[in-house]
């Protein structure tokens, strides 16, 4: 935590917190439900929902009777809202959170938090200024495995690491890129999406990645190469890979497809010269490997976002995901944001499963865990469709 930010909350919130959501529906659901465990429990009040559409009250079951209006600024005015979670369009997140900062309301803001490093700043940039404090929502980085795994790295559990991994063989139909005017793009009307697999479902991996390796601020980032590519009929990438180099020396290589033959758990993997840490960050589950041991799981457990910042508001617990901590993620957005369009995969590449109606890369499930396993790039590994210039560096 900063020292800005500790300087931030002057007077304790009490429980329960006044909250606000912006964006309930899709994903957001998940975050309702979540306002309803914490309410439930006498942490937090539902004040209000800003939706387009106002909810109707089965959507609201165990909620009370909040106050809707489309209009965020005049909800936050009229609720006297404390927290603003925000799950709305990715292009609308640097706006709405600098509305929710001027009034002085902090916020939970879900990932990616903006389609560009420059809206970024603005973003962290407004709220510093405005004297809140904002979690951003990487679910994942509240897991008790991220420091428990850097405990084993920092200890020589490994040996000497030589690198990190991660691989993301997730599956998503036609209809998902029809969810929504955004989905799918990286620019409408003129403005920035980049709604693409590292960016946007598969974050997670990227974050997730870069917190093991301890480079998490903008300035631990020294270069970025990346290969996008789409079996989809969208503008953005559906099978790509991203390798990072860090201020320390660090190598990282995130590979992911949403064209998976057979989707699993995404996985992020420590590589060191006396074995190897598996992290499936969904699951909050660890497999320690290592020379003269047996194998180790370790299940952790999970500390939820919104849960530690009305910790953080009301009893002053460490704020776990601030924006600067996610700098690094930003400078990825930004090397897949100015890098070429993703190349559409060649017609031989994929094929269209009829019942599932989503369409399947051949090969790409053991490309994906072949990149996170030797953290090579698709065109390194030989994939006849990952051509070695379409590889930019940032």
């Amino acid at each position: 935590m900063t020292a800005s930010v500790t300087a931030s909350v002057t007077a304790p919130e009490t429980a329960p917190v006044p909250i606000v959501l912006a964006g309930a529906r899709g994903h957001g659901r998940w975050h309702l439900d979540n306002i309803r465990r914490l309410q439930d429990r006498g942490l937090v009040r539902l004040a209000g929902i800003c939706e387009l559409t106002p909810l109707a009250e089965e959507e609201l079951d165990g909620l009370g009777v909040p106050e809707q209006s489309a209009d965020f600024g005049s909800l936050l005015d009229a609720t006297g809202a404390a927290i603003a979670v925000i799950c709305t369009p990715i292009p609308t997140h640097t706006d709405l959170a600098l509305t929710a900062a001027e009034r002085g309301v902090h916020l939970l803001l879900e990932k990616p938090p903006a389609p560009s490093f420059a809206e970024f700043r603005r973003m962290a940039d407004g709220v510093a200024a405005a004297g809140v404090v904002c979690q951003i929502g990487f679910q994942s980085l509240g897991s008790g495995a991220v420091p428990g795994i850097r405990k084993l790295i920092a200890e020589g559990a490994l040996g000497t690491v030589a690198g990190i991994g991660a691989a993301g063989a997730w599956a998503r139909d036609e209809a998902y890129y029809r969810r929504a005017p955004w989905a799918g793009k990286r620019r409408l009307n003129g403005v920035d999406v980049i709604d693409g697999v590292l960016t946007n479902p598969l974050a997670h991996a990227v974050a997730t990645a870069l917190a093991l390796d301890g480079s998490t601020r903008a300035e631990d980032v020294t270069d970025i190469e990346t290969e996008l590519l789409r079996a989809n009929d969208i503008e953005s990438d559906d099978t790509s890979c991203v390798r990072v180099t860090t201020k320390s020396g660090g190598r990282i290589t995130v590979a992911a497809t949403l064209c998976a033959e057979e989707p699993d758990e995404p996985y992020v993997l420590v590589h060191g010269d006396r074995g190897r840490i598996t992290f499936w960050y969904k699951q909050d589950r660890v497999l320690v490997q290592r020379s003269g041991h047996g194998p180790q799981e370790i299940e952790y457990d999970r500390t939820d976002l919104l849960e530690n910042l009305v910790g953080h508001l009301t009893h002053g617990a460490e704020l776990l995901v601030t924006p600067e901590s996610t700098g690094a993620f930003m400078k990825v957005v930004e090397a897949i944001r100015q890098a070429p369009d993703p190349v559409a995969l060649p017609g031989d590449a994929w094929e269209l499963i009829p019942g599932e109606n989503r369409r399947v890369v051949r090969g790409v499930d053991g490309l994906v865990a072949a990149a996170a396993d030797t953290l090579a790039l698709y065109s390194e590994l030989g994939a006849s469709w990952a051509l070695p210039n379409e590889v930019s560096s940032r």
